[in-house]
């Protein structure tokens, strides 16, 4: 699927990586692109209306999904980590749930509401943005990591059961991006310009898979080892 001439979705576009995708849809060729936002801002980028939705809303969603019949490309972009100072802590039950919320519900509502205008449409594409904490949990982010390997397994379900209807779901893997939410972080991280490149690009591909950066990909390919890099983490990646 090209996104020239593609409508797209995308949620939790506000700023940062989902931002980074409605620019570069735009950049190639995009017919339309809704940018999907808790509270629309009056921003007037040429090219991208935004949309108000709110992923943990079911209401919310079936009001953006309404207005915009006419997607063919949908970017579950939206999400959420928040840090606990250990597993053992008071608060991990209560953060965890949070996250899931957004990340991994979420996902699911929204991926509900549009696989159907998707298929009206031809079949198009999704993306579900997803990490390398899928296969490497960081426990400062423990309830971030559980939350991405729950929407993994969604989504490796989710493609088997869109096939039929001609859509391609596309699951992004990346570790570290230059975002508000790694705001602080003292580690090594990948531009959200990037990485939209790089999944739009295995779109138009046809992949069913996207890893973006290096570390991501030494982490896939070390589950085949004794010792994958779960079992063995660096300090920091």
């Amino acid at each position: 699927m090209k996104t020239q001439d593609a409508v797209v979705f995308i949620t939790g576009a506000s700023r940062g990586l989902g931002l980074a995708f409605a620019r570069e849809c735009v950049r190639r060729g995009a017919r339309k692109v809704y940018a999907g936002v808790r509270t629309p801002n009056g921003s007037n980028t040429p090219g991208i209306e935004q949309v108000p939705i709110d992923v943990t809303n079911p209401a919310s969603i079936m009001a953006a999904a309404s207005k915009c019949g006419d997607t063919t490309m949908l970017i579950n972009n939206a999400g959420i980590a928040r840090i606990t100072g250990s597993m053992l802590d008071s608060a991990t039950i209560d953060v965890t749930r949070e996250v899931f919320e957004t990340n991994y519900y979420g996902t699911i509502r929204v991926s509900q509401a549009f696989a159907s205008i998707l298929a009206t449409n031809g079949g198009g594409a999704m993306i579900n943005v997803l990490s390398d904490a899928v296969w490497h949990a960081r426990p400062f982010l423990a309830g971030y990591s559980a939350s991405k390997s729950a929407e993994w397994s969604f989504t490796n379900a989710l493609r088997i059961e869109l096939r039929s209807q001609k859509t391609l779901v596309l699951g992004l893997h990346v570790s570290f991006i230059d975002t508000d939410l790694t705001k602080g972080f003292d580690m090594k991280k990948i531009e959200p310009r990037q990485v939209a490149e790089a999944a739009l690009d295995g779109v138009e591909a046809g992949k069913e898979e996207v890893l973006v950066d290096d570390f991501t990909r030494q982490v896939k390919r070390s589950l085949g080892e004794e010792q994958s890099i779960y079992l063995n983490p660096p300090d920091i990646g």
